[in-house]
């Protein structure tokens, strides 16, 4: 019966049906269709208009920046740097460069290594109050940092550290940490708990294990955090305004207020300030987009 049945299907004029795939969707085609047919203008137009709006301030700031005092070019030529060395040598920017810099290295590396314990805890133990714990920390984003200047400026003058530049570095560091640690505890929930297993088999301690396997995976996701922690500090300018009142601790954006007189403002000064205070954030973001686009596309979908 079976030597028949194949001679039926082997039979001339016969073909063996195959299983085909499933068609797709028609509304997921349709869909898809109805994009492939969307005009590139559609798409490059708004983009252009709103690089456009982008671009002019900064064009705008370079401009009055480069050009010579009493100038009323629209275009950089010729150029000038006496405004940049005005600001950098009469107006102590090259000391409130240095400020900054010192407060959005230490809120970087502290706000990294304080979110990477914190989120591992949350990541991998389970306690009693972790969903309150994580409430805790959602709900602490909507809290002004404006709020916070007595409490905080009280708190830091009874401990002597008024004038110093730690006091912005922990001011900034605990308004980074809760976002901070969230996003580590969903990039950590993506490492899967069997490699650090397979390295305590192999006799690593937990610290060991979470160093050698976990923490090579965790680069992009801790480059996107230190990065938005240092960013945040340079810009930051309520803390420093508060708290450090000697002109030699003022980091640059209390420089830039500076630079804004009751009766006049120096437009050249103040633009080459800008720039000044500008270059570092474009070659921070220069630098890390690729893995700033992967670390924060990373915690999207849980692993």
């Amino acid at each position: 019966m079976t030597a028949a049945l194949a001679e039926k299907n082997s039979a001339p004029g016969r073909s063996v049906r195959h299983s085909a795939p499933p068609p797709s969707s028609p509304r997921r085609t349709k869909r898809e269709r109805a994009f492939d047919d969307v005009p590139r203008w559609q798409i490059y137009v708004p983009l252009g208009i709103y690089l456009l709006f982008t671009l002019i301030p900064f064009y705008w700031m370079f401009l009055f920046a480069v050009r010579p005092a009493g100038s009323t070019s629209l275009v950089p030529w010729p150029m000038t740097g006496e405004h940049f060395s005005k600001v950098w040598n009469e107006r102590s920017f090259a000391l409130f460069f240095q400020n900054s810099m010192i407060v959005g290295v230490c809120t970087l590396i502290a706000t990294t290594l304080v979110a990477l314990a914190g989120g591992y805890a949350l990541a991998r133990f389970n306690f009693k109050i972790k969903s309150a714990f994580m409430l805790a920390l959602l709900c602490s984003q909507f809290i002004p940092g404006a709020l916070m200047l007595v409490p905080l400026f009280e708190i830091f003058k009874n401990l002597q550290m008024i004038n110093s530049l730690g006091s912005v570095v922990i001011a900034e560091t605990v308004f980074q940490l809760p976002l901070s640690i969230i996003l580590i505890s969903g990039f950590i929930k993506n490492v899967p708990v069997s490699l650090e297993e397979a390295a305590w088999v192999d006799g690593c301690s937990r610290f060991r294990a979470f160093c050698a396997v976990v923490l090579p995976l965790l680069r992009p996701g801790l480059i996107a955090v230190g990065s938005f922690a240092f960013v945040h500090s340079w810009n930051h300018f309520l803390f420093a305004l508060m708290f450090l009142s000697e002109q030699d601790k003022q980091t640059i954006p209390v420089g830039l207020n500076t630079l804004i007189g009751a009766d006049s403002v120096d437009l050249g000064a103040l633009a080459a300030g800008g720039v000044i205070a500008a270059v570092p954030v474009v070659i921070v973001f220069a630098f890390i987009q690729k893995w700033l686009i992967t670390g924060f596309s990373a915690g999207a979908v849980k692993g």
